[in-house]
């Protein structure tokens, strides 16, 4: 019963061994372009790539904007956002109406980020938060969970600071709204 199976067994091995060979072709480099084509490749005096295989991704080709907006004025009693032209001015009242929803944006998201802030602070614990399950008989995994900590603690942080520039840049303009300073 070997014989039979050794009989078919070795062809089909021999032909996975071929297979490879097989699949790859000469491939032809013509500049920055590669073809299989030999017609093609002797037409444009490509050069044969020998070696290993060559595997080459197609790029996407960017779209152009071929659609043009028509350009609407906007008017003097309808402000529009977004950046406008070098020569155009907005609206004193406008602009503080800007202003204004900019600082309220700014003082909230102050008040979200203290709030983070105050709960890394808690759960840092001065650097010894308590060991919760296997961190007692894992040291090692106490320490990186404490590092993560200090690491949420430092960005919470650093997102404070930079509101509290971002709110002195406002607070040096005009008072606060509501009449505290956050510097």
């Amino acid at each position: 019963m070997q014989t039979p199976m050794l009989r078919w067994l070795a062809p089909a091995v021999a032909a996975l061994i071929a297979l490879p060979a097989l699949a790859q072709e000469r491939i032809y480099r013509c500049g920055n372009e590669y073809t299989n084509n030999a017609e093609v490749a002797r037409s444009r005096g490509c050069t044969l790539m020998e070696g290993g295989n060559i595997t080459i991704v197609q790029g996407t080709v960017p779209q152009r904007a071929t659609e043009t907006r028509p350009a609407a004025a906007p008017r003097a009693s309808q402000p529009t956002a977004g950046p406008r032209p070098a020569g155009e001015r907005v609206d004193s009242a406008a602009q503080r109406a800007r202003d204004s929803d900019a600082r309220a944006i700014l003082e909230a998201e102050m008040r979200r980020a203290e709030e983070r802030l105050a709960q890394a602070q808690k759960e840092y614990a001065n650097g010894e938060p308590e060991k919760q399950g296997i961190e007692s008989r894992n040291y090692q995994r106490y320490l990186d969970r404490v590092a993560e900590l200090k690491a949420n603690l430092d960005r919470a942080q650093g997102d404070v600071n930079s509101l509290r520039r971002e709110l002195g840049r406002f607070n040096s303009n005009a008072p606060s709204p509501t009449g505290s300073a956050a510097k």
